[in-house]
């Protein structure tokens, strides 16, 4: 067994269902105690590639070890020190919260007692509802419990697949402020969503799409990388002004972002005032033409152009 600074190696890895490939010779190298952001949509791969690291899955292709261990062969040993949070709750919704807890804490030779500090920060909001069926917790609770049963016997590895799906804005917060606090307790962390906000709260992500990885660095690496002259457009009549920039000459891409249309052209630098002429032509009024930044969200577009689209449903 090889051990060096990354505890997950994925080599050449692919994954097919039927004729749909969900992975496609993925390389990732993941360093040991980062808190680290797997960033794509619905259907970029994300799921099927926590699945093969934490072994429930078996790749058509490659090879994954994680802390030295091989996925194929390793996967008894693997599974004593990852702790695995899947997209979809999936607990006993007829067992109580410290009932889901203690059966976790058994499986694994553990006691609650023992371990609680590290679920601490997390169970303190279950306390009050120790006794409720699993059932019967908002999303926000069953969230933070899902997080306690996965943390409870001390993993090396943390992974959660899309933990804030569906959980609003406040509970979202605090959940990456609790992984934050694990990070410190020299555990790595990796976690899969939908959400481009949420890479800056990572050490470092990597951008998948349609099984492909398109980009791996820090977040503010991938974001200065980014090479194209972005701008911000407003008129009045937003869905005709998406339609006629994508019409103007050298438009490269035109999307929709918020109040705005983010705008980038094929040429060097778009004139601002040659583009605002072109869009009082078309009859709108109100006009906003803004250089603006890039965000992970734009460089996720401008890295997937031109990526084709054979994962479809599979996540």
């Amino acid at each position: 067994m090889v051990t060096d600074s990354n505890i997950i190696r994925i080599k050449n890895v692919s994954r097919k269902f039927g004729n749909v490939k969900a992975l496609n010779h993925i390389n990732l190298a993941i360093e040991k105690g980062l808190l680290f952001g797997l960033i794509g949509p619905d259907g970029a791969g994300k799921t099927t590639l926590l699945r093969l690291i934490t072994t429930l899955l078996l790749p058509d292709e490659g090879k994954i070890t994680v802390d030295g261990f091989d996925t194929n062969k390793d996967y008894k040993e693997i599974r004593k020190f990852i702790g695995y949070m899947p997209g979809r709750f999936s607990l006993y919704q007829d067992l109580s919260v410290e009932e889901n807890l203690n059966f976790y804490a058994t499986i694994f030779n553990v006691t609650v007692k023992e371990n609680y500090h590290l679920i601490r920060d997390v169970f303190i909001y279950l306390e009050p509802f120790k006794k409720r069926l699993a059932k019967n917790l908002s999303g926000g609770m069953k969230q933070k419990l899902a997080l306690s049963c996965a943390l409870i016997h001390n993993p090396k590895i943390l992974i959660l697949d899309e933990p804030t799906t569906g959980v609003d804005a406040v509970s979202r917060k605090e959940f990456w402020e609790n992984l934050k606090q694990l990070q410190k307790l020299n555990m790595t962390v990796l976690v899969s969503t939908p959400y481009m906000d949420e890479a800056s709260m990572c050490d470092k992500v990597a951008l998948i799409q349609s099984g492909t990885i398109m980009e791996y660095n820090t977040p503010a690496q991938i974001v200065s990388g980014y090479q194209k002259h972005l701008k911000a457009v407003r008129s009045e009549n937003m869905h005709a002004l998406l339609t006629d920039l994508r019409e103007y000459p050298g438009c490269e891409s035109a999307y929709l972002f918020g109040q705005y249309v983010h705008y980038t052209s094929e040429e060097k630098q778009t004139v601002p005032d040659q583009l605002t002429s072109f869009l009082v032509q078309k009859g709108h009024t109100e006009i906003q033409v803004l250089d603006i930044e890039p965000n992970i969200e734009d460089c996720f577009i401008a890295s997937s152009a031109g990526i084709p689209n054979h994962t479809e449903n599979i996540k």
